[in-house]
């Protein structure tokens, strides 16, 4: 029986152009998306390109998170694969849409292929954090 599996979607309002906020999105030395901070980062932003990085948890637990490229449309969309010890193996899909709004933008984050356990459902607290320190960069950087 394979197990059960969910996406996740979440929105935020980014006081930036799309074009700020995908970049924001691929630049480690930013402190707002997922390669920040990482140890052993390997990864060259192409189309079909792998990515790897260790996350350092508390103690001696490390976190090996990998993928591939799949979409980077400079303002427009960012679509990789993600696999971690979180998705218990399975091969999942993040995709981040960039939607001008005015002065803003609207940035969609869903990943898909989510394993429906403790684990898996740890994505909606992660993803919730590096977006909102996305939103408080640019709220800061506009104030």
């Amino acid at each position: 029986m394979k197990p059960r599996t969910y996406e996740l979607t979440l929105n935020r309002t980014i006081p930036a152009s799309p074009e700020e906020v995908f970049d924001a999105w691929l630049d480690p030395t930013v402190p707002c998306n997922p390669w920040h901070g990482s140890a052993r980062l390997q990864w060259e932003p192409k189309e079909g390109n792998l990515w790897y990085f260790l996350h350092i948890m508390k103690g001696d637990d490390h976190r090996p998170h990998f993928g591939r490229f799949v979409t980077l449309d400079r303002g427009k969309k960012i679509q990789l694969d993600w696999m971690s010890y979180n998705t218990c193996g399975f091969e999942s899909v993040v995709t981040v849409t960039f939607k001008r709004q005015g002065e803003d933008t609207l940035l969609t984050l869903n990943h898909a292929n989510i394993p429906d356990n403790e684990l898996g459902r740890a994505h909606e607290k992660g993803w919730a954090q590096l977006t909102g320190l996305l939103e408080d960069k640019f709220t800061k950087a506009r104030a």
